[in-house]
């Protein structure tokens, strides 16, 4: 993918430690096509647990799986589990039943 800016992931909580247990980053940089592609193909791509995913940060918004990630986007996959207060005041829950219907 010349001439474009690969999107920036982190993993945050227990899919950090998915990630270092099998010897991988948990911060890394993926290329997607211009036109973008759905966080949950993205989480596919890395062999994340879906199932263990609630929701994205995209841009310091949180967002559902089924967002288009485009080039230069800095993003981060928030696992289930996220303590409850935080969950409703950053929006994960809402996310997550989105993402889920």
């Amino acid at each position: 993918m010349t001439g474009t800016a690969p999107v920036t992931i982190r993993m945050f909580g227990s899919l950090h430690t998915f990630r270092t247990e099998r010897g991988l980053p948990h911060t890394i940089e993926f290329q997607v096509p211009a036109e973008g592609r759905p966080a949950i193909d993205i989480a596919k791509d890395l062999e994340l647990p879906i199932e263990k995913i609630e929701a994205i940060f995209c841009n310091r918004i949180i967002r559902e799986l089924s967002y288009i990630i485009h080039p230069g986007d800095r993003m981060a996959f928030v696992p289930t589990g996220t303590p409850g207060p935080h969950r409703f005041l950053l929006g994960i829950h809402r996310a997550g039943k989105k993402g889920a219907g």
